[in-house]
């Protein structure tokens, strides 16, 4: 069990899915672009890349356009030579992964609570 005071340290906020294409050399593992509300020094939009699992059920181009959940908090970390900054949420489902998503649209950056 964590404590309440752990689990607030977890940021999670909505983002759009900007672009998306396959790992090279993995059936799984897709590279997908999102836009997170981040900003750069002078204010202009910054994406960044997230790395998922999720390409056995997802195709690149059904992922472009969709809002997903991501942790935006987590210290980056080298997948098949490429770098996550981030991580979506997804559901176990004997199918596969299940994307977990708002159900209405919402701006990228929205902060989950």
């Amino acid at each position: 069990m964590i404590q309440f005071d752990e689990f607030k340290k977890v940021e999670l906020k909505v983002a759009k899915v900007v672009s998306s294409e396959r790992g090279e050399g993995s059936e799984k593992l897709l590279r997908l672009v999102v836009d997170c509300g981040d900003t750069d020094e002078a204010g202009a939009p910054k994406t960044r890349q997230v790395l998922a699992g999720v390409g056995k059920v997802y195709t690149p181009e059904e992922m472009v356009g969709r809002e997903i959940i991501v942790v935006v908090n987590l210290a980056p970390r080298m997948m098949m030579g490429l770098e996550s900054q981030g991580m979506l949420l997804a559901a176990d489902h004997p199918d596969g992964p299940v994307l977990l998503r708002p159900d209405k649209d919402v701006d990228p950056g929205s902060e989950i609570r």
